[in-house]
């Protein structure tokens, strides 16, 4: 897959709760630094930190605005609308960046405002 198709596929997977093909769009040994989740490497720990999506958001969408691709390099502004699993929702402009090395994210990076999301903590 390309980068575009991969970056497309990424958001498609998300906002469909298919973290299994999600994480298929990583290779085995990814980096990611994810804002609220830290710095994880590997696909394994990626696949099992994955599993919780599903029961830590009622509602989750990652709708893409932007893609800017550029060979290995690539970037995706999105909106992200949530609901929590107490009901509080979350709503965050998102800039990711990504390297796609032979059709894999290879490594990615998270940026946003962190305060939306401090409704995960409230019970």
């Amino acid at each position: 897959m390309d980068a575009r198709t991969i970056l497309t596929k990424y958001y498609e997977y998300a906002n469909a709760g298919d973290w299994d093909r999600w994480c298929d769009l990583f290779a085995e040994d990814q980096v990611m630094d994810e804002q609220l989740a830290g710095h994880i490497e590997g696909l394994d720990t990626l696949r099992s930190m994955m599993k919780g999506m599903g029961t830590m958001y009622q509602v989750f969408r990652n709708e893409p605005v932007h893609f800017l691709v550029d060979g290995e390099k690539a970037a995706a502004v999105s909106h992200l609308s949530a609901v929590s699993a107490s009901g509080a929702a979350v709503e965050a402009e998102v800039m990711n960046f990504f390297r796609i090395v032979d059709g894999k994210i290879a490594y990615m990076a998270n940026y946003h405002d962190t305060a939306p999301f401090q409704v995960l903590s409230q019970g």
